[in-house]
């Protein structure tokens, strides 16, 4: 049986991609082939199933139906087919696309997704249009006259050189005996401001500044001290006036799942069953078994519903309200994933009171249909995080760098269309992307030590859907494995040259060109090894082609594949890449604009 669906093709599902709700959405099915009738079952996560009768238009030669889809949360749809009194099911294709295929067994059937928000989340200008520079405070640079580190914790370590390596110093038990560091501050990160402008940063994000015993810091002791280590609150306020003098926005990182062992909450509940803080922890065996981050009894759990603890974090005198009062732009949350959803909303509407508009939640998969415990997390409701940590961005870029053969490339592709598909364009664009963070091996390392890879992974990271973010040092060169190798510290004076300046290029790209912040995406398949992204919207068309191969070429506009892009679209890519020559592992950018009609 023939017959035809793709959930990216406005021909088939109008409006594209996610919805907001009391959207009508209009489906449409073709089939060759005489039939009995088609049915559209929709299904809202935790409701039953809808069935809704398709009906043919002799305008379109198709089956249609449109439903209003009047409230926000996760949905998913197939369609069945009946013909000569036997049921055929309609559902995703495993090869992707968009595309559906016909199926006789709905057992297990493969469902499009449909997204469907409350209200669209706000975008600060400073934050979309502008380039992220992630900063591990540790292993950035000392500010400090002769490099003195201040602030010494009690049986800490400290590194001889710069160019030591980073290693956990642990007990007979595997537990960390003393916590090593290298003597990074925020006086270090200020003293840098002129190298980020030089890059085209426009933003920093900090890993956590509290007090804390260890070099990551999120063990917090106290929410409302900075670390001695990295300097004082007049240190920080120094820092964020310069930062903004030089128009670079600062964004926080808010650990409030747990704290340290040692923070002054759990130490005093832990001593006193009459404390205010008591309530804030999960006691299995008073006092010395409790809840705690993933079974780290370094790290106890908060009772995130505790009403004191919540005023604590979101209250008008918390701790977002202190800091965010001192000019902090924006926040990231530290796994988003294990803060209640309503908590989630709270922190939200603080820091709206605040004027702050960029809430960005750690979230390591796709954040449109992601459960935990059961739960279905409505991050795409509008009204909690504004953005999230777009590690899928990240899988995507390293796939198709990696990928064997084609077939891989376009399972990649597939991968990032359907981000597209799922995530409100508006939120899309708020995340923030990476190739590496402080979680994760570093990229030079990923990609085998190929810089000229790196610099094509830099291409497809400033050329998606979403707000570009630089790990510290990722730019230099710098490499490393799986934490705490990839916290080493920067190597002043011996950066990768070439690296920096492809991130400055394209920092300035991204500033001149509205369509890499808020165009839409298609993707050219070439040839294996050579691709091609395209972001347009109603003015111009960026396109950034990359060749991963160890040849030379010349591109053919014959051996072109064209995805998720309108047909005159497609026209105009073919037309300006064909007969372009495209230097063995480089890339390039075109931009043209569209003629008015």
């Amino acid at each position: 049986m023939k017959v035809t669906f793709k959930s990216w093709d406005q021909r088939y599902k109008s409006p594209f991609g996610a919805i907001q709700a009391n959207t009508e959405v209009t489906w449409s099915v073709k089939v060759e082939e005489e039939i009995q009738e088609v049915t559209l079952w929709l299904t809202k996560v935790n409701e039953d199933a809808v069935a809704y009768p398709l009906s043919y238009n002799s305008d379109t030669e198709m089956y249609e139906t449109s439903v209003k889809i009047g409230s926000s949360g996760l949905y998913y749809y197939y369609f069945n087919v009946k013909q000569n009194d036997q049921y055929y099911f309609l559902q995703r294709s495993q090869d992707g696309f968009g595309d559906g295929e016909i199926t006789q067994d709905n057992t297990d059937l493969r469902t499009f997704q449909l997204t469907c928000y409350d209200r669209t989340v706000p975008q600060a200008p400073w934050y979309t249009q502008g380039v992220v520079y992630q900063i591990f405070p540790d292993r950035f640079n000392n500010g400090n006259p002769n490099g003195e580190i201040t602030g010494r914790k009690k049986d800490s370590f400290i590194y001889a050189t710069k160019k030591d390596s980073p290693y956990y110093i642990k007990d007979e038990r595997g537990d960390i005996a003393r916590w090593d560091f290298f003597g990074g501050n925020l006086e270090g990160i200020r003293q840098k401001i002129p190298y980020l402008k030089q890059l085209g940063v426009t933003a920093i994000y900090l890993n956590p500044i509290f007090l804390a015993s260890s070099n990551h810091r999120y063990d917090t002791q106290d929410f409302l001290q900075i670390d001695p280590m990295l300097g004082t609150e007049e240190d920080f306020k120094k820092l964020v006036h310069d930062l903004h003098q030089n128009k670079i926005a600062l964004i926080l990182d808010g650990v409030f799942n747990h704290v340290g062992a040692d923070s002054k909450y759990f130490l005093e509940a832990i001593n006193d069953k009459n404390s205010k803080y008591f309530s804030w922890f999960n006691f299995i065996h008073y006092p010395d078994k409790y809840q705690s981050w993933w079974g780290v009894t370094t790290l106890p759990e908060v009772n995130k519903h505790n009403k004191d603890y919540q005023d604590f974090i979101c209250g008008p005198k918390g701790v977002l309200a202190k800091w965010t009062r001192m000019h902090v732009d924006g926040w990231r949350l530290d796994v988003a994933d294990e803060l209640p959803m309503q908590m989630l909303r709270e922190i939200r509407e603080r820091l709206q009171n605040e004027d702050c508009h960029v809430l960005i939640g750690e979230v390591w998969e796709d954040a449109s249909h992601k459960f935990v415990n059961s739960e279905f997390r409505t991050y795409m409701a509008g009204d909690n995080l504004t953005g999230t940590m777009n590690y899928p961005i990240r899988n995507f870029i390293i796939d198709l760098l990696q990928a064997k053969n084609e077939e891989d490339e376009l399972s990649a592709l597939n991968d990032l269309e359907k981000l597209v598909e799922n995530y409100p364009k508006a939120f899309l664009e708020n995340c923030m992307n990476n190739i590496g963070t402080h979680d994760t091996p570093r990229i030079k390392t990923v990609l085998g030590g190929d810089e000229d890879l790196v610099s094509l992974a830099f291409g497809l990271l400033f050329s998606v859907p979403g707000v570009p973010c630089v790990y510290y040092g990722d730019e230099a060169g710098l490499e490393g494995d799986k934490d705490p190798d990839n916290r080493r510290y920067f190597p002043w004076g011996e950066e990768s040259q070439l690296l920096e300046r492809k991130v400055a290029r394209l920092a300035s790209l991204r500033k001149q060109n509205p369509a890499l912040v808020n165009g839409k995406v298609g993707f050219v398949k070439i040839v294996f090894g050579i691709n091609a992204l395209v972001r347009y919207n109603k003015k111009e068309v960026v396109v950034y082609c990359y060749n991963k191969t160890d040849q030379d070429v010349i591109l053919d506009a014959g051996e072109f594949q064209t995805y998720c892009l309108p047909e005159e679209i497609a026209e105009l890519v073919s037309d300006i890449l064909d007969q372009e020559s495209l230097l063995k592992k480089s890339d390039m950018h075109k931009t043209f604009l569209i003629a008015k009609k």
